[in-house]
């Protein structure tokens, strides 16, 4: 390993006897450089940088009206939830006062049908008074008359007084009957 290691220094060593470096060209270029630089900074180095700072300042400006924009933006966003929480909130309460109101229309309708019913009952119930006592009224004009039918009955048969009273008691048990 020694020996090549050896070997390789040699081989550079004698690389390195050919290479022949001519001094004037590098000296020219570097005296090139420099002048082209000082050209540039006499002439061209300041439009250059006021290019560049007015290219960052509006790339500054743009970003600073974007944080601006990003910002109303997050404004806009909230303002906007809470516009929707205020909205949902109304739309409850409008709902709640709907089925509050829906639920008095219909307690309202309920009792009023509760009173037209009991108007009803009650006008059925005197109706039915009234026809009840016609009912008796023609009931005892039907039972007079069958008193007065049986009377004149008994008498033209000459029935002696104890069946005329039987009759009579009949005739009166058949209308006490008729009228429960």
């Amino acid at each position: 390993m020694a020996d090549e290691v050896g070997l390789n220094l040699v081989t550079i060593q004698t690389e390195l006897m050919f290479v022949d470096i001519n001094i004037g060209p590098i000296i020219w270029t570097i005296i090139n450089f420099l002048i082209l630089l000082f050209v540039l900074a006499k002439l061209g180095w300041k439009p250059i940088t006021q290019a560049l700072e007015k290219r960052e300042s509006t790339i500054n400006d743009a970003i600073e009206q974007a944080k601006k924009a990003r910002e109303e933006a997050k404004q806009l966003i909230a303002d906007n939830r809470r516009a929707m929480a205020r909205a949902e909130a109304e739309a409850q309460e409008l709902l709640r006062e709907s089925r509050e109101y829906a639920q008095k229309v219909r307690d309202e309708a309920m009792g009023k049908a509760d009173e037209e019913a009991r108007e009803l009952i009650d006008r059925a119930r005197v109706e039915i008074d009234r026809s009840k006592k016609e009912a008796l009224n023609q009931l005892r004009s039907e039972v007079a008359a069958l008193a007065v039918s049986a009377s004149e009955k008994i008498l033209k048969e000459s029935i002696d007084q104890e069946r005329g009273q039987r009759l009579v008691e009949a005739y009166l048990n058949e209308a006490t009957e008729v009228t429960n």
